[in-house]
């Protein structure tokens, strides 16, 4: 049985490489899917697609509803999301793609540090499994394979 894991989380650093690496080298049978990880094609593509906006307004909503429908449509294919939470970028992403997981019914991973336990108490609660790391996230993958 392959799984098919939505990864949701900051773009800035390599924690997906780090799980897929983890994943293979423990031979699971997982696929990844995720939002858009080029930020500025993240950023551009409402333009790039619906032409030049009048305003900052304007663009920044013609990206976000492309961006929209393509986590949506990847959220949906998922099987699993992991929802990674750091201390160092802003986090509204993330939450807003591990709160449409539990809207969906979708199984919810999240990591977060210890730091945040507090502000992501209903979140956490909502989720499947909390965990403090990557290790434990795909350790926990691991075990739905036992």
């Amino acid at each position: 049985m392959e799984l098919t894991v939505y990864l949701a989380g900051e773009i800035h650093t390599p924690w997906r490489d780090e799980i897929k690496t983890l994943v293979s080298k423990k031979g699971l049978p997982i696929s990844f899917v995720s939002p858009q990880t080029n930020h500025n094609f993240s950023d551009e593509i409402g333009a790039q697609i619906l032409g030049e906006q009048p305003n900052k307004y304007y663009h920044d909503n013609a990206a976000s509803s492309i961006n929209n429908l393509r986590t949506e449509i990847m959220l949906k294919k998922s099987d699993i999301v992991i929802a990674l939470f750091g201390e160092e970028y802003k986090q509204w992403n993330t939450a807003m793609d591990a709160s449409s997981a539990v809207a969906h019914g979708k199984p919810l991973i999240i990591i977060r540090p210890e730091t945040l336990i507090h502000p992501l108490k209903e979140l956490s609660n909502k989720a499947n499994v909390v965990c403090e790391s990557v290790e434990q996230a795909v350790r926990v993958l691991e075990y739905i394979y036992k």
